[in-house]
């Protein structure tokens, strides 16, 4: 399987799977995950309860040199800010089975590469409450959507009452592979160009995958903080800031797709995309992250304004 550490971020033009995708000039994201990647090597070998001097002298030379600090610095916190958190996160990280970061050296990955998200979308304004993604008029409902039969990926609610998760925990016992063990999603308001963005994804993974995989399976999209201090607080490797607090990032399984040998081939998609500079992506172990390209919207608002037949 590829990894997910490639891509282009120097100036130039990919060609997406209907057309060019420009790509704007500034940090080189190439060389940003190359170099990330290489990091991780190094971070490996301080990864007990007696290193966290020699991490903190290795990420403080690291993070600053030119390829990783042109990206971290281009984030809302800066460079030091971002390298300070990061510290803070390694200090604080305790393996769980809810964590999507087995270990130190998963959690240095996810958070680096997270932060190109949040370096692409450092003007956007994250939705502070649940409240306020459910009555933001520029997000669309996923349930209507899929009630009109313009979905071509699945997910599944996440149970409001004890006894949906009662009835969700039975289901789990009695066909425990019939869907990913995951929880499904707390918010159904999305932006559009990431609906557009997942109906390509699972049509070209529909077309790339063994006969008889399941569609996509899309496991987390739009998040409030409020929610993702909830997740924090329950272990899960919850990043702050997040791309999903901005409306912009989706998490899809992977895991589930080994029963069916079509994990490689969703890789592929995924990463296929981020080769196009469409998205970012960070292999989160069961669910990989994807994020929008700022440079992307405007080709996705117009596939999903086709999608409901408004042009």
């Amino acid at each position: 399987m590829r990894v997910p550490s490639r891509g282009p971020g120097r100036p130039g033009s990919s060609v997406a799977a209907d057309g060019p995708v420009r790509t704007t000039t500034g940090p080189d994201l190439d060389a940003y995950r190359a170099a990330v990647t290489d990091l991780l090597v190094e971070v490996g070998a301080f990864t007990d309860g007696n290193s966290a001097a020699a991490r903190l002298a290795l990420l403080t030379d690291r993070l600053g040199e030119p390829v990783l600090a042109d990206v971290l610095d281009a984030t809302p916190q800066g460079l030091i800010g971002a390298r300070e958190t990061l510290l803070l996160e390694m200090a604080r990280y305790r393996p769980n089975a809810r964590s999507s970061a087995a270990d130190l050296t998963a959690l240095v990955r996810i958070y680096l590469l997270s932060r190109i998200d949040v370096m692409w979308w450092a003007a956007t304004p994250a939705y502070r409450t649940d409240d306020q993604v459910q009555r933001d008029a520029d997000l669309v409902d996923l349930d209507r959507l899929r009630r009109r039969g313009l979905l071509r990926f699945h997910y599944r609610r996440q149970p409001g009452t004890l006894l949906g998760r009662a009835v969700r925990a039975a289901q789990r016992r009695i066909t425990p592979h019939r869907a990913p063990g995951t929880a499904g999603l707390r918010l159904r308001h999305v932006r559009p160009e990431p609906v557009a963005l997942l109906n390509q994804i699972a049509a070209e993974f529909a077309l790339a995958a063994p006969a008889g995989t399941p569609p996509l399976w899309v496991t987390s999209l739009t998040r409030s903080l409020e929610h993702q201090h909830r997740l924090r607080r329950l272990g899960y490797a919850a990043m702050v800031p997040s791309s999903h607090c901005l409306g912009w990032a989706a998490d899809v399984e992977m895991h589930w797709f080994r029963r069916f040998g079509a994990a490689e081939a969703l890789a592929n998609v995924l990463l296929g995309r981020q080769d196009a500079g469409e998205i970012n992506v960070v292999d989160e172990g069961q669910a990989w992250h994807l994020c929008v390209a700022p440079d992307a919207v405007s080709r996705l608002r117009r596939a999903y304004r086709a999608d409901l037949g408004e042009c």
